[in-house]
């Protein structure tokens, strides 16, 4: 008998965030009486702005020193509430410290449907529009929600953001827009649960907004697939009752082309482990966000037309549960990777690198210029660096230093780690070309290593996000649950890709 699991998606499930990432932006130089409430920027020394109406003493009476993260609510009555948003010193304000004062400000408003914010004031040495992008995204971001599947919820949505003074810029301010929306669009897709949506729902999903993007899809099926000789992600689907699915999405621009970006993601829709059955904890809750890569570069590419990418960017999204059953991949099993690699699977929960392999291949084929992939892949990441940071790996210093540069930009941190060849022959298989797995140390790298292999000497980068997939907390920018991490880095990755950058 068929498994038929209820699904909401696709005929409730929608590209346009209502959770607070859809917010109308405005440019204004007054307070629009529909304004709930009105951020002003306070640094923790210098003049405390009259509007305020407290000095530094009363600030400090009332807890507040202006650090960035610091806010105070000041009620009026008939009249806009105030608050004093932290910026730190003079002089001192990042463009990342900006967005995590406006997010801090964002979230000490959270009842205000229409939020206004004077903050560029106090950054008079910053980029206007990356100032303004980042005001943008640290205030929409902040109040992501995701309460689709509940039927009350007291969360209020920040429906409008007006952005005062005379620095602001109309450009930073739709680039901001743009990059949110795409990161709760990442975060949507790693918050739905694995029954409603599975690889077949993304890929008809992805399909039905392509046009809207300017994106042309196609999405493989199990059929097509074995034809391509997908034995990676053929051989982790086996065990399931879904079938998998390849998303390749491509994004052409106009006129000629900087170069050919390949972006490859992992879309295991849920990580049960497989055979090698994950633990009933926290860790196995969370795995229906295994497909976070996936959703990442899907997200980034919905922005790609609006940004003016002059890159060329195709993406290869590798979409399948991992579940056990009776016809699921055992250890011992030997995959044929598309290409002809021949792969000993000693543990079913390293299935990710397998998925991934027969696009990587893919991706060689169709002649791109390089290739970023990202991926929920090693715990061995997590314990590494946390929720915050992400390990980096490559085989061209020139397109790791892309991905940092991007990275330090979105602030959606990334490490590079290095590529040690010495562990390669952790690999070795006694029956097969390869193993997908190899010894119990140095997980992140050996996982490296065995991707490196599908590349074919093409300049490649490789983000390990299993950390930053998710936040245990509500903290600025960042909502508990998926943090859509990679969307904005990918976006501003691709748009400034140059093949010709690449030694």
């Amino acid at each position: 008998m068929s498994h038929q699991p209820h699904r909401l998606i696709p005929s409730d499930f929608t590209p346009w965030p209502s959770r607070g990432a859809q917010a109308e932006v405005k440019i204004t130089k007054y307070v629009d009486p529909s304004t709930d409430t009105v951020g002003h920027a306070v640094s923790t020394d210098g003049d405390v702005p009259w509007v305020i109406g407290l000095d530094r003493e009363g600030l400090a009476a009332a807890g507040f020193t202006g650090k960035v993260g610091e806010t105070l609510l000041l009620p009026r009555h008939g009249e806009p509430s105030l608050l004093a948003v932290g910026v730190g010193a003079v002089g001192s304000l990042t463009v990342s410290a900006l967005r995590n004062a406006a997010a801090a400000a964002s979230r000490g408003a959270k009842r205000s449907r229409h939020l206004a914010l004077d903050l560029l004031e106090a950054a008079p040495d910053l980029d206007a529009d990356q100032a303004t992008t980042a005001v943008v995204e640290g205030a929409l971001l902040a109040r992501y929600h995701y309460d689709e599947l509940k039927t009350t919820t007291d969360h209020v949505r920040l429906a409008r953001l007006d952005l005062l003074g005379s620095r602001e810029s109309t450009a930073g301010a739709l680039r901001g827009s743009q990059l949110a929306r795409a990161t709760a669009l990442a975060r949507d897709l790693a918050f739905a649960p694995p029954a409603h949506l599975t690889a077949t729902v993304f890929g008809e999903f992805a399909r039905s907004i392509a046009a809207d993007f300017h994106l042309d899809v196609t999405v493989y099926d199990k059929a097509q697939l074995i034809e391509l000789g997908c034995g990676g992600l053929l051989g982790v689907n086996a065990g399931s009752v879904e079938e998998p699915r390849m998303i390749r999405i491509q994004y052409t621009p106009t006129g000629t082309p900087t170069g050919h970006l390949g972006l490859v993601g992992k879309g295991i829709m849920y990580d049960s482990g497989g055979i090698a059955l994950k633990p009933g904890d926290a860790m196995h809750l969370a795995m229906k966000m295994d497909m976070s890569g996936a959703a990442a570069i899907f997200a980034a590419m919905t922005t790609l037309a609006e940004l003016g990418c002059p890159a060329a960017v195709t993406g290869y999204l590798m979409c399948t549960d991992n579940m056990p059953s009776g016809s699921a991949t055992a250890m011992g099993d030997v995959l044929t990777i598309r290409g002809g690699t021949t792969v000993e699977v000693k543990n079913t929960d390293a299935e990710g690198r397998l998925v991934m392999a027969d696009a990587l291949v893919l991706a060689t084929e169709d002649g791109v210029d390089a290739i970023v992939d990202i991926a929920t892949l090693t715990g061995a990441s997590l314990a590494s660096f946390g929720l915050l940071t992400a390990a980096l790996y490559g085989n061209n210093q020139d397109l790791i230093d892309r991905v940092r540069e991007a990275s330090a930009t979105t602030d959606e941190g990334v490490w590079q780690m290095p590529l040690e060849h010495r562990y390669r022959e952790q690999l070795n298989s006694d029956v097969a070309d390869i193993s997908n797995l190899g010894g119990p140390y140095a997980g992140s790298t050996t996982a490296a290593l065995f991707l490196e292999e599908f590349v074919a000497g093409t300049p490649w980068a490789h983000i390990d996000m299993c950390g930053p997939m998710q936040s245990d907390k509500d903290e600025l920018w960042r909502t508990k649950g998926p943090t859509g991490f990679g969307a904005r880095l990918l976006a501003e990755f691709a748009t400034g890709f140059r093949a010709a950058s690449l030694r």
